[in-house]
Parts: structure tokens; sequence; C-alpha cells
């Protein structure tokens, strides 16, 4: 046991080879001295976690068919709301944690002049977090706005190892000017640091691996421990085994249970690489050996990174952008063989606004996987799902129209106390979908923020 009076530090870590593994919440961590000074100590351990997921190019249910027949939004509001038939159907078990936020729009995505007609798919990425129109260039002055996460990471974030990190499913590494007069990096990025500083995404599992669980290797330690094959952990043990003897039954249990979720990520890595690249053919030719060619797969293996990373406070910030919007990948898992962008241009038919549904529903049901992650990850006397903020939303509306009306929006997560769930709340028209991002901004603690982008004031979430 600790020595009654000492504890270990919220930031240890453990070492080796320039490996490094911080240390999830342990009951070692909270000092002696009595009630009052425990529970100081856990309210300083305890900080909202974030994560902004932008699902891109709108949804079946924007449309006016779509609307008409409840595929995005249910048709009641408030708390007796049914998710079915829309395509939230998967989310029915964490209802309890769900805030539906309907009928906002993203003007900033919209065009505000004749030269910017056309050109949707290169603004909205960049507007989803910052609700600031994106200035159309091709050139390196850019600017747009900071977004969201960055005000939160720049308040909250700085005080853990890795500020923010910022994730993504496709690739995202195209450089210069792309259409319509407008460079590359609004569509590839939701993240801003500042108007003029985009953040770049990660696409590859390893390299978020590394970043977490590799901080401070050398370049030839990196390749040393690749080369052996040899997991991180390996590298780590003897410090691993000191600490364990000075740990109780219940921490001993929860850092074996920790390190055990590092090693299997890391296995399943592992084997992604070896066999992307062995030499057999692949679905996505181009993307790093890293990266599954399954987009399940891809997006899970993301998910759990998130998660193992918030359970040991590396960070509290992601960003995680699913897609692009003009992109024909398929998603023969959602029972839909047209790719996604053919599929988003449904011309209202009826059959085709449906598989465009089922296209919508299939990206949902991918977040349940990550809610029962968090949900069943304890942290001191509760679970990381009651202590995360995920955001989930489009900037865009109706893609067959490339318009940015009735966007897709819901929080999911407890915000320590700050959300109650379980409601839907459609907003008055003409709403900016800022209002809602500014009164979320609020709830994580930036009380002093009286505008986001062209929000028009406070989003109240009382019923």
């Amino acid at each position: 046991m600790i020595i009654t009076g000492k504890h270990i530090s919220r930031r240890t870590a453990l070492k080796g080879l320039g490996a490094t593994v911080a240390l999830p919440f342990l009951d070692a961590m909270v000092p002696a001295g009595g009630p009052w000074a425990k529970a100081k100590a856990r309210a300083a351990m305890d900080p909202t976690r974030l994560v902004c997921i932008e699902m891109v190019h709108g949804s079946a249910g924007s449309n006016e068919l779509g609307a008409s027949r409840n595929l995005w939004s249910p048709a009641e509001v408030g708390r007796s709301f049914h998710l079915a038939p829309s395509s939230l159907k998967p989310l029915e078990p964490f209802r309890d944690y769900l805030t539906l936020i309907s009928n906002t729009d993203v003007e900033a995505a919209e065009a505000r002049s004749a030269r910017e007609i056309g050109g949707d798919h290169f603004r909205s990425s960049a507007t989803f977090l910052t609700h600031a129109h994106p200035r159309q260039t091709e050139g390196s002055d850019i600017l747009v706005g900071t977004s969201m996460d960055q005000f939160y990471a720049q308040r909250f974030g700085q005080d853990t190892p890795i500020p923010s990190m910022q994730l993504c499913i496709e690739n995202v590494d195209q450089a210069g000017g792309c259409a319509y007069g407008y460079a590359c990096v609004y569509t590839d990025t939701i993240s801003w640091a500042a108007p003029d500083q985009p953040l770049p995404m990660i696409r590859d599992p390893r390299v978020v691996f590394d970043q977490l669980f590799g901080g401070g290797g050398t370049p030839a330690q990196r390749a040393t421990r690749m080369r052996r094959e040899r997991s991180i952990l390996d590298w780590i043990m003897g410090e691993l085994a000191q600490l364990q003897r000075e740990l109780g039954p219940s921490d001993r249990h929860r850092l074996e249970q920790y390190m055990e979720n590092i090693r299997e990520i890391e296995r399943r890595i592992q084997r992604i690489e070896t066999y992307n690249s062995s030499g057999e053919m692949r679905e996505m030719p181009e993307a790093p050996a890293g990266v599954p060619d399954s987009f399940s797969e891809h997006v899970k293996l993301m998910f759990d990174l998130q998660a193992i990373a918030f359970k040991a406070d590396v960070t509290r910030v992601f960003s995680f952008k699913l897609g692009r919007d003009g992109s024909g990948r398929v998603y023969p898992e959602s029972g839909v063989e047209s790719g996604f962008h053919p599929a988003s241009h449904h011309g209202g038919r009826e059959k085709q606004v449906l598989e465009f549904a089922k296209i919508n529903e299939y990206h949902v049901s991918m977040l349940p996987y990550f809610l029962e992650n968090l949900k069943n990850m304890q942290e001191g006397d509760s679970n990381l799902l009651d202590k995360t903020m995920i955001i989930y939303g489009s900037p865009m509306g109706d893609s067959n129209l490339h318009n940015h009306k009735r966007c897709p929006l819901f929080v999911v997560g407890g915000a320590n106390g700050q959300l109650e769930g379980g409601v839907h709340l459609s907003a008055e028209d003409g709403t900016p979908m800022a209002n809602v991002m500014l009164g979320l901004m609020h709830k994580l603690g930036m009380d002093d923020m009286t505008s986001l982008g062209d929000s028009t004031g406070d989003f109240s979430f009382s019923v």
C-alpha cells in the first residue's frame, strides 16, 4: 500500500527507450489529509473531456422530404421523443446521455458573393467549429476563425502533455488550391488555433499511438522498437513492476487492465501494418500501412486511442473528421452500393433519399462503440462518459442543394453534470448553430466568452 501521507502525482509516467506511458487515475493519486483535501484533489483531477466530430455533407433528414419523414430529427420535441425512424436509432441505448438540437443554420458556410457560388464543399469544414466565413483564396493568406475546440484547449488543455489532437479518416494531405478559388486547407481541417492557423489532422493510427505513448523517443529509438517488434510496454516493465509493488490491490488491477488495453491497441496496429505491407491487394493502396482498409475498423481504432488518452489525461481535446464532402467511398456495411458523394446528390427522389439516410445511420452507428467504452472506464466515483462532451454534427444541411439550413447536430455525454441528456430541443427558425456552440462553451467553463463566429446570443438547453 502507499505510505500514509504520500501519493503518486497525476503526471507520473513510465518510461523506457523513448516510450512514455502516462498512468490512469488511481486511488494512490488522491493525497492523504482528510476529506476536505481529498475532495479538493478530486475536483482538480476532474476535467471535462471534449470530442468534436464532423459528419461531412449534411443529412437526408435536412431536405424537404427527409424532414417530413423525420429521417434525422424526431417528430417530438422535449423528453418523450422517438429515435425511430431517424438515422439516430443506433443511439437509443444512450438516449439518457443524448441532447439533440435541431433546426439550426450555418450561415457562415453560405456563398456571400457571385464568385463564391459553388464552393460549398471547400468552405464547409472550416466553418463547423469556427462559424466564421472563410476568405476565398488559394494562397497563403487563409483566414477563417479560431475553432471552439481550440478555445477550450487553450484554456484547459495546457497542463496536459498534448493540449489537443486532430484526427481524420480520409486523406487530407492536399496542398495549394482545390476548386472555386479556395485553398485545400479549408476542407482539410476543422480545427483552427487562430484565424490563420489550421491544425493538421492525423489519419494514421500508428502516428497517433506513437504521439500518445512514444513521446520523447528519437527516430532511432522508434526504429529500434519497430525492428525488434516488441511492445512499448516491454520497454517499461522494470518501472511497471516497481510501481505495482507500491500500489494497493484495486490500483494494481486498474493499472493492469489499462496496460492490457494499450497492448491490445498496439497489437491491432501491428497486425494492420503487417497485412498492409505483405503485398496483398488493398482497397486503399494510397493509404499508409497503419490505416485499415475497413472504415469501421479504422474508426473504432481511432475511438479506442481517444478513450485511452482520456483515461490517462494525456489530452482532453480531440477533433475528428469522418470523411470528405466529395468522397466516393462506398460503405458496404450500410447496405448501400452507391458511393457517398453520389448518394448525397439524391435529387429529392424518395428511394435515393432513403439510401442516403442509411449511410447517415451507418456513420452514427460507429458512435455507440465509443460511448460504451467511455462508460466502462471508471475514474474516481464516476465514468468517462459522464465526464465527456461529444459534439457530432455537420455544417451542411441538404447535401443535394448544398445549403446550410436544418444542419444535423447532437451532443452526447454528461459533461461533468452540465448536460442532463434525454432531450430533443428544436431551435427557432434562423437560429445560428453558433449559438448552440457558444452555449456549449459556457457549459465547458468558458463563461466569459460572449460570442463565437456569427452567434447572436446564448442557446438555452432548458426544456
